[in-house]
């Protein structure tokens, strides 16, 4: 079977990956000249625990099972990473009343370790916390994206798998039982079956597809996130989240890989891509930060980075879960489509693969 997986991101080489292994002779079509230059490069690099995500939910399903698969995977492939842990913290008893809940959701969803704590103890773990209360998640962590995006990348060529770099999908038609697909440089090739992991251009490629229902494409809403660095020792030496707001989980503390601290991301609803930092926006990343850690020193926060979440709701709309049309679902055979795949999407990605190869032959 020839499969066309249309995206290099983490998803994309994820699902090239499982298809190729499984012995499906696969090209993936990246638009950019990299790997993982959209989404997948600009985010926390966090691997969830699972436990805010509603029962029976793509996220918290692929979230608790593509952790257990990601954090086997950066052992077995020396992906950096490091299970730092995180508390979840209430500053007052409403906070409180919403940490208890996620706690509950977490069993619910199979999240091993979660753990209610006093003020007293979550400050014994991190003394510059401020707080009546913390949920703490022993099982979430950290990664460097991008050297797993290349250990995907290493592992799908090793299975025979190709990525063809500046290549734009510019339509799609089903015909004589296969998928015709013509590229942005007037060529056309015919594949079995298509897997859409194009990201912020997920709905275009889809709209794109002759014989795909444009009626069965999302809309696509840009929830931009700023992440602000902090310029002195790191305070804390595990992830900090505030109690989620809606649109995302909060302004929060992240480590990365080399030990540095930065805050984010905030949830700015934009029209267009646009990646630039407004230094502006510090003002009320201080106010938000200093509700669970008042020492924050005056100038202390730089502007550093931003991504864009492809949301498929928008403000003051409940979340929306991952999108995955599939065959028995849109009647296409050989064709899935992957909408709305923000956060947890990395944690999910290798546990979003299998299941997604699985539906390449219906």
């Amino acid at each position: 079977m020839q499969v066309l997986v249309i995206g290099a991101g983490v998803i994309g080489l994820a699902v090239a990956r499982a298809a190729a292994r499984k012995g499906y002779d696969v090209v993936v079509a990246e638009a950019a000249n990299a790997i993982g230059t959209g989404i997948s490069s600009r985010n926390s690099e966090v691997i969830h625990g699972g436990m805010y995500y509603p029962t029976g939910t793509l996220r918290g399903r692929h979230c608790v099972r593509g952790r257990r698969m990601l954090y086997a995977f950066c052992a077995s492939h020396g992906v950096p990473h490091k299970k730092c842990g995180k508390l979840i913290v209430a500053t007052n008893q409403a906070e409180l009343e919403k940490i208890q809940a996620i706690e509950k959701q977490g069993h619910i969803n199979g999240v091993e370790g979660l753990e209610m704590l006093g003020a007293n103890a979550a400050r014994a773990m991190e003394p510059e916390l401020s707080c009546i209360g913390a949920l703490y998640s022993p099982e979430t962590g950290i990664i460097d994206a991008h050297a797993y995006m290349l250990a995907l990348r290493g592992d799908l060529e090793d299975a025979g798998a190709a990525i063809a770099f500046n290549t734009k999908v510019e339509g799609a038609a089903r015909r004589d039982g296969r998928w015709r697909i013509s590229f942005r440089d007037g060529e056309t090739f015919v594949f079995d079956a298509v897997v859409n992991c194009a990201g912020l251009g997920a709905q275009a490629a889809a709209r794109a597809m002759t014989d795909y229902p444009a009626t069965r494409v999302p809309r696509l809403v840009l929830g931009k996130g700023n992440y602000f660095t902090y310029m002195g020792k790191p305070a804390f030496t595990r992830l900090i989240y505030p109690t989620p707001i809606v649109g995302g989980l909060g302004v929060h503390v992240t480590l990365d890989m080399g030990g540095r601290m930065r805050f984010g991301p905030d949830v700015e609803w934009v029209e267009r891509e646009n990646y630039d930092v407004d230094p502006a926006r510090a003002a009320s990343f201080y106010e938000r930060i200093r509700t669970y850690w008042p020492a924050l020193p005056d100038g202390a926060l730089a502007p550093d980075y931003s991504g864009i979440r492809p949301k498929l709701t928008g403000p003051k709309e409940a979340q929306a879960d991952f999108l995955i049309d599939t065959p028995p679902q849109h009647g296409l055979p050989g064709l899935v489509q992957m909408f709305g795949i923000e956060s947890p999407g990395l944690t999910s990605s290798l546990s979003l693969a299998e299941d997604v190869v699985g539906y390449l032959a219906s």
